[in-house]
């Protein structure tokens, strides 16, 4: 039998209005007793309250939106969004994974139908998202707004840091190459320019690949003679340049120096295991978490933010 709030009103001993006023951030209306009654009488119910009645009394739902790219991903992502979906479950909130679009219509349409509390994008939202979302009353947490540092410049500096540190001075990037979109790689670039400049290294090669041999071979053909130091977008991309450079018969790292990014499994079995980088996914959810409980409740700006360190994992190809 579905419980509904009139059977927890009758168990409390409350009227039905009581019970949705109390669920519906009006708690504070009532005394402690008659909040303790209502809770008791729902957790011995076993009473789920509606998402859409909510929704209707509080002009939103606990649904919060996640806007993800539509770009390629490791594995980390999925840590990442599994333990954000239990950590706000916990918190009474709901998580909706939903690629992004370029089209502002898209998400007004969502936005009216979940009438979501929370809008999370992993890239800046553009001034007309943030008006609409500013105009329904959603809070917005992008990267500008959850954190002042930029993730992907701070992989592409380690990246070319540890290069340099190592005496390599003929240096490339490599992106990766495909259909969907890239909104992490030029940041990433970038920043692994401004580090050889810093340097006094000159300017790296920029490479772009598929995870196919064919492309990997032609990445290999553009840099010409061997003797390079390649910072790659991730462990994928690392890996088919090892592979490529195998076919070449070249050797890691003395023929083609590679670190990776995101420390996945298939980094650790490659001949040699690759030098990569990474970072605690708990650490990301801790962040995000934070952020958007900043947004939630406005008490606690103030409070410290857990903040996400990478680290390089020296294998055997640098």
């Amino acid at each position: 039998m579905v419980v509904k709030s009139q059977d927890v009103a009758e168990r409390a001993g409350v009227s039905r209005s009581t019970v949705s006023q109390i669920l519906n951030g009006r708690a504070d209306h009532f005394t402690a007793e008659t909040r303790a009654r209502v809770h008791r009488a729902i957790a011995e119910l076993g009473y789920e309250p509606s998402a859409a009645g909510r929704a209707l009394a509080k002009g939103s739902s606990d649904i919060v939106i996640a806007l993800i790219p539509d770009t390629t991903f490791g594995g980390n992502l999925q840590d990442i969004y599994s333990a954000l979906t239990d950590e706000l479950s916990r918190r009474g909130l709901t998580l909706v994974l939903r690629l992004a679009t370029h089209t502002v219509t898209s998400l007004e349409s969502v936005i009216i139908r979940l009438k979501p509390r929370v809008v999370l994008s992993l890239t800046p939202f553009s001034d007309e998202d943030r008006r609409l979302l500013e105009s329904r009353g959603v809070e917005a947490i992008d990267p500008g707004s959850s954190s002042s540092r930029d993730a992907n410049a701070e992989i592409g500096t380690l990246q070319a840091r540890h290069l340099i540190d190592r005496g390599y001075r003929c240096l490339a990037y490599a992106h990766l190459h495909d259909a969907r979109s890239d909104p992490f790689g030029g940041a990433r670039e970038r920043a692994f320019l401004a580090e050889c400049r810093a340097h006094g290294v000159d300017g790296p090669r920029i490479l772009a690949l598929g995870v196919n041999v064919e492309d990997a071979v032609a990445a290999l053909d553009q840099l010409g003679e061997p003797g390079f130091a390649v910072g790659c977008y991730n462990d994928d991309v690392a890996t088919a340049l090892l592979h490529a450079a195998s076919l070449r018969n070249w050797r890691a790292p003395h023929d083609l120096a590679l670190i990776g990014m995101d420390h996945t499994p298939l980094s650790r079995l490659t001949t040699p295991p690759l030098t990569t980088m990474e970072y605690d996914t708990s650490t990301v959810t801790e962040e995000t978490i934070q952020a958007i409980l900043r947004h939630l409740d406005a008490g606690k700006a103030g409070e410290d933010r857990t903040e996400v360190r990478f680290r390089v994992i020296e294998g055997g190809t640098t």
